[in-house]
């Protein structure tokens, strides 16, 4: 491996830290976020996910018991956003923490599509995403939400600001 590509990484008690701030970030501080219950399922920047419980808060067809689409939208929006923090950090594996987490405030969502596969019933729903493309100022990003028995409720696509 060409030494010059050999990128610092973050002490693992570093890493630990910036992984309780972004804990606290995604599941209580976007309070949004701690409405539909949302929480870090795990911190891999290849595959980042997020998962929440079904509640009754949560139902947008009350016939049928089944998931807002405003739900679906939201945590597929919010694991696109995780999975470009993931890729920031993994990019910048040689900052601290607090470097990092500072880098979090310029991300925002510019662009945001969802396709609503399957209806969205089941106790509990996983939400996953992979980082496309991580540019200067621009990253792309596809996610996908299933339900406990696996099956595709939806997918998106969306473009995140990151400077």
């Amino acid at each position: 491996m060409d030494a010059s590509k050999v990128v610092d990484r973050r002490p693992h008690g570093e890493q630990d830290r910036l992984e309780t701030i972004l804990k606290e970030i995604v599941e209580h501080r976007i309070r949004f976020n701690e409405i539909i219950g949302l929480r870090v399922e795990s911190f891999d920047p290849e595959f980042p996910r997020l998962a929440f419980e079904m509640r009754p808060e949560l139902v947008g067809s009350y016939l049928h018991n089944r998931l807002h689409g405003g739900a679906i939208a939201t945590a597929l929006d919010t694991v696109g956003g995780f999975a470009v923090t993931m890729a920031i950090a993994e990019k910048h594996a040689n900052e601290t923490a607090e470097q990092i987490s500072a880098r979090l405030f310029r991300i925002g969502t510019i662009d945001l599509r969802v396709d609503y596969l399957h209806q969205g019933i089941g106790s509990s729903f996983h939400a996953s995403a992979k980082v496309m493309r991580l540019g200067g100022r621009i990253a792309t990003v596809r996610m996908e939400l299933v339900n406990d028995a696996d099956l595709l409720i939806a997918t998106g696509t969306a473009a995140y600001v990151v400077s």
